[in-house]
């Protein structure tokens, strides 16, 4: 099969403006995101993906219970890039996003969470563009909780764009999330989820 000329034409970036649009008008079941110019579609998750975001959210509530980790919510990150993203979990203080729209500034999230999705662009999108969409808008922890090889990855201290701490934990191991989140997670249960 002959390749048409459509096939290898540049992609136009979309405008934060022709994004927000677009999201709005996407039905319930799609969730779009917008990293580095490029409109991403973001994979609905599974139950152990599911269950995992419970885990965290379990865990950080019961040693800060002032904080909440929120849900896929909207954040605007990345700087000159103007990205859209939805975190599998944010975590930040009660309260923190009462009165915002869709989107709201990264200021003020302690951390954001990703659970890897077993589809094909999970690892330029969890491991490299949103964690550096993540350092860009200095949100002081990221945790990657990578399934596909069954460890967690704590992103930590940004500065100029880079997070210049990376720690890895396998499942099972007690995983410390430094300041300003200070909450130490028992990873044993993440054993269950496991493929």
């Amino acid at each position: 099969m002959t390749p048409s000329p459509a096939d290898h034409a540049p992609r136009a970036e979309l405008s934060v403006e022709e994004f927000e649009q677009l999201a709005r008008s996407a039905p319930e079941t799609v969730t779009l995101e917008l990293i580095n110019g490029k409109l991403e579609v973001k994979p609905v998750p599974d139950g152990d993906h599911d269950e995992i975001i419970m885990w965290v959210a379990m865990q950080c509530m019961q040693q800060r219970p002032e904080l909440r980790l929120y849900r896929e919510r909207g954040l605007r990150i990345g700087g000159y890039r103007n990205g859209r993203v939805r975190p599998d979990g944010t975590l930040a203080r009660a309260g923190r996003f009462a009165g915002d729209g869709e989107w709201s500034e990264p200021d003020r999230v302690l951390m954001t969470v990703e659970v890897t999705s077993h589809d094909h662009d999970t690892d330029s999108r969890d491991r490299v563009e949103k964690r550096d969409g993540y350092a860009s808008a200095a949100i002081p922890v990221y945790l990657l909780v990578d399934r596909d090889d069954n460890t967690l990855v704590v992103h930590s201290e940004p500065e100029k764009g880079r997070y210049r701490r990376q720690t890895t934990y396998a499942y099972g191991d007690s995983v410390h999330l430094p300041g300003p989140v200070d909450i130490t997670l028992d990873s044993e249960e993440l054993k269950n989820y496991t493929a």
